[in-house]
């Protein structure tokens, strides 16, 4: 196998992983939206993200996610927040624990990154008919 189908195949590993992870809509959504502009970024996702990291031993998926939520709260990033909840109930996380992660992060993000999560998270939540 060349340098180039190792890629190929962990991208379609990835690519896999994610389908789990985010979910159908998520996949068809960034895949009409990927274009020459953000192919390298959206591929790197795919290899290095979802074929690599969210697939390392010690820690499983569920855990993998609220660690990402908590992450991207402290980054205060909406937008991937958005994702990741989802991703985040399709790993098996509850409303309850969700909402802890952000109460939580009130002590070490600061209440406007926390008050920021919740409200998305209660978008999301309430979207997903989980609230």
């Amino acid at each position: 196998m060349d340098q180039q189908e190792a890629h190929d195949a962990l991208r379609e590993e990835g690519r896999a992983v994610m389908h789990e992870v985010l979910g159908r809509a998520y996949m068809e959504k960034r895949d009409a939206g990927t274009n020459p502009f953000n192919a390298a970024v959206r591929r790197l996702s795919e290899e290095f993200a979802y074929a690599t990291l969210w697939q390392r031993p010690g820690l499983d998926r569920r855990e993998r996610s609220l660690i990402t939520l908590a992450m991207i709260c402290a980054l205060n990033r909406p937008h991937e927040l958005r994702i990741h909840l989802v991703a985040a109930l399709n790993n098996g996380c509850t409303a309850e624990e969700i909402s802890e992660i952000f109460t939580h992060s009130v002590a070490y993000c600061g209440f406007p990154a926390a008050i920021d999560a919740l409200r998305v998270a209660e978008e999301v939540l309430k979207e997903q008919g989980k609230l």
